[in-house]
């Protein structure tokens, strides 16, 4: 369960950055192929959370779906299975364009 380490570093990060500010949400975008599952990691932030200045806060994840482009058609699609096949042209030359995400996009401070 590597979500826990990842709740870990995320404690860290948000200490750094919230500067001593009460915090009431973390906004995550977790994309499809990270192998992170949402559910999972808000389980483990409540419980990294607990004795910290960041207990009570709400870990929002925001799931980026895997999206692949095909170089022959240019035809951009969201993958749906692990069949790394253009459903338009049966290409195999294939680009991903979304769903390797992994950011901290934005803090909800509380009022001091």
């Amino acid at each position: 369960m590597h979500e826990l380490s990842i709740c870990q570093s995320i404690v860290g990060i948000i200490e750094r950055h919230a500067e001593g500010r009460p915090v009431r949400a973390i906004h995550l975008r977790v994309g499809a192929l990270r192998q992170i599952v949402p559910d999972t990691l808000v389980y483990c932030w409540s419980l990294v959370n607990a004795d910290t200045p960041l207990a009570g806060s709400e870990l929002v994840v925001d799931s980026v779906p895997a999206e692949f482009r095909c170089a022959p058609c240019d035809r951009t699609q969201t993958l749906t299975e692990m069949n790394l096949v253009c459903e338009s042209c049966g290409g195999h030359d294939l680009t991903i364009v979304a769903g390797e995400e992994f950011l901290i996009t934005t803090l909800d401070l509380a009022e001091a």
